[in-house]
């Protein structure tokens, strides 16, 4: 009696698991899962006219949010340049999706970046980056709920660096964090992940 019950519930079983599916493969990203994580939060903020924008302003659209400064020799025009080749990539292959995106650029060096200064910077790469930046109190208040790192570096001739984290932080039109997109991969990595992230 025992063995051909086991037989028989083991049949139902996978039976039920042939009827669900799932057995398509599912896509995983290529960046880090940021679900139910403590990251973002309210900003107040100055685009490249000088005219403030709150995080608030944003609702209902998916972000993209990296945090820099204009006079980054290397890492953040490096970062920057991924970041939105990879979204036009994406902007290409799903444009209805793409709408629903916004790409923001932070500075982490408000004494220097201006708004001007910064909204060229964001133009350099696409029109469709938003540059912000704001007094250091501002500024601070967005690194703290963003959980970025914004360290000022070591002097150089011209002025100084600054030690800043790399992440291109995506959130979906609630604000929440979702992944951070694989910049430190490729282009196609970060477009891939878009187009798997937002719905």
């Amino acid at each position: 009696m025992t063995k051909p019950a086991t037989f028989s519930i083991l049949a139902a079983l996978a039976l039920l698991a042939g009827c669900t599916g799932t057995d398509a493969p599912k896509q995983e990203i290529q960046g880090v899962d940021l679900a139910g994580a403590a990251i973002g939060g309210s900003f107040t903020l100055s685009d490249k006219d000088g005219k403030t924008v709150r995080w608030a302003d944003f609702a209902g659209k998916w972000r993209i949010v990296y945090f820099g400064y204009t006079f980054c020799p290397d890492a953040c025009p490096m970062d920057v340049g991924v970041l939105m080749q990879g979204f036009a990539r994406f902007e290409k292959a799903h444009p209805d999706k793409a709408a629903k995106v916004q790409p923001i650029f932070i500075s982490v060096d408000p004494a220097r970046d201006t708004p001007a200064k910064v909204g060229e910077f964001a133009a350099a790469f696409s029109p469709r980056l938003i540059g912000l930046t704001g007094s250091q109190a501002q500024v601070d208040e967005a690194i703290r709920n963003f959980k970025a790192l914004a360290i000022k570096g070591k002097t150089v001739p011209g002025g100084y660096l600054m030690e800043h984290s790399r992440a291109a932080y995506l959130f979906d039109p609630d604000g929440k964090p979702v992944e951070t997109l694989p910049i430190d991969k490729n282009a196609e990595a970060v477009a891939a992940d878009l187009a798997i992230s937002v719905r």
